[in-house]
């Protein structure tokens, strides 16, 4: 489960502040999860494949069950607003972990059935979905305005570890059993459920008026009303219009590239190695710039720190056009890398700031699934792209839009669109 960080908290009522052991738990519940995913991911295509299933059955797998996520992930997001954050999260991670355990098991047990294993993923996928939606606005909950950055920083860093470690894991674990990718997957389940479950602190928001009570069976049709007011108040709010519009458009087209890069190596002949080789050195580069993002923006200032990456990651991503081979492009996609998590820690901190907290999971919601739509879209685009013009003009096409989407930054936030109540003087000028 690749998580985003969360939305939410300063209308209404200050996020309170927690003991230290709560925001290590929230980290050690992310970080654990995000390995475990990492863990299975890589493998699970190869388990399928290696089955005698087809890469568009594979494909079509994979398709169904992100569907099946974005239809139930803002219901899970409007029970978390009313007060179940933490009954969704731990649930929700008990039923992956239980899917998970059970595909391991047969697999150990040479008893797998082609219909167990389409099902359990498709659980495993949906209820993952649930769980990332409750979880949105967590942090807020947990830390003080002031503390936010780091907090999605190291939220960050954890995930970062984990695409670096997660698929080195996986492959080994896969290439002694290949069941024990999947147990690995539903024990970091396990571990985050029982790190929510142990948090002291009410992860519930109190909305004005006074704490709803969660909604019973009957109260359905009216719980899908209300699962389009995160994504309206993320169009109606300057700040997060902004965070909508750079997450989606940087998400799209950095995917876009990730996948002409890999069809630009494949072309020259470059084999699995070279393609390890450059996105292993892209996963340590996001590592250190999620660690190095909060020092960053409090020496260049929010707004500052947004329209720097934006501009800078222009000629990155342009150089990629230029071909070299591995090494140049492993360099540009770790500039690339480095630069992106300290524009994500300005956006979702300033987001965290304006959300109310009885919004804070459909807001979230509504963030995450404009970038995750248009991460879907992006292979089938440089697909088409590189196709029909070449890679290299499909590379260049991503850096043009990515200069237009560093114009379009530049000229909001020159118009205040950073600017959030409490801000010192200076700060998002």
């Amino acid at each position: 489960m690749r998580r985003a960080p969360a939305t939410g908290a300063a209308g209404g009522r200050p996020a309170p502040s927690a003991p230290a052991r709560d925001l290590r738990l929230l980290w050690w519940a992310n970080s654990t999860d995000a390995l475990g995913t990492q863990v299975s991911g890589l493998v699970l295509p190869l388990l399928l494949l290696g089955l005698g299933h087809s890469p568009a059955l594979v494909g079509a797998v994979a398709g169904v069950s992100t569907a099946l996520g974005l239809l139930l992930g803002p219901f899970a997001a409007v029970l978390a607003d009313r007060g179940a954050r933490r009954r969704v999260m731990v649930r929700s991670a008990a039923v992956s972990a239980a899917a998970l355990g059970s595909l391991a098991a047969a697999l150990a047990l040479d008893v797998l059935h082609p219909a167990h294993l389409f099902a359990a993923v498709l659980v495993e996928r949906v209820a993952t979905s649930c769980q990332e939606a409750a979880s949105r606005g967590t942090v807020a909950l947990l830390c003080p305005p002031e503390g936010l950055p780091g907090a999605v920083s190291r939220l960050q860093a954890g995930e970062q570890g984990a695409l670096v470690l997660g698929p080195l894991l996986g492959g080994l674990l896969y290439q002694c059993s290949r069941w024990l990718p999947f147990l690995a997957d539903a024990l970091s389940y396990l571990v985050a459920a029982l790190c929510v479950r142990g948090m002291r602190s009410d992860l519930a928001p109190e909305p004005a008026g006074g704490r709803a009570a969660p909604p019973s069976r009957a109260r359905w049709s009216a719980l899908a009303s209300e699962t389009g007011a995160g994504l309206a108040l993320a169009l109606r709010s300057p700040v997060l219009r902004l965070v909508l519009v750079w997450t989606a458009a940087a998400n799209g087209l950095l995917v876009a590239l990730h996948y002409t890069a890999v069809f630009a190596l494949q072309e020259d002949g470059r084999g699995p190695a070279a393609l390890g080789l450059v996105f292993s050195f892209a996963g340590a580069a996001g590592l250190a710039g999620a660690l190095a993002a909060p020092a960053a923006v409090r020496r260049l200032t929010a707004a500052r720190t947004l329209v720097a990456v934006s501009w800078l990651l222009v000629p990155a991503a342009a150089g990629l056009a230029a071909g070299g081979g591995p090494w140049l492009y492993g360099l540009l996609f770790g500039a690339v890398s480095l630069l992106v998590p300290a524009a994500v820690v300005v956006l979702h901190t300033r987001a965290l700031r304006v959300t109310p907290p009885a919004l804070q999971a459909r807001t979230g919601t509504a963030l995450a699934g404009a970038a995750g739509g248009a991460a879907a879209l992006a292979p089938l685009a440089a697909g088409a792209a590189g196709a029909g013009a070449g890679t290299a003009a499909a590379v260049a096409g991503c850096a043009a839009l990515l200069g237009l989407l560093a114009a379009g930054t530049t000229l909001a936030v020159a118009r205040g669109a950073l600017r959030v109540p409490g801000d010192r003087v200076g700060e998002a000028a």
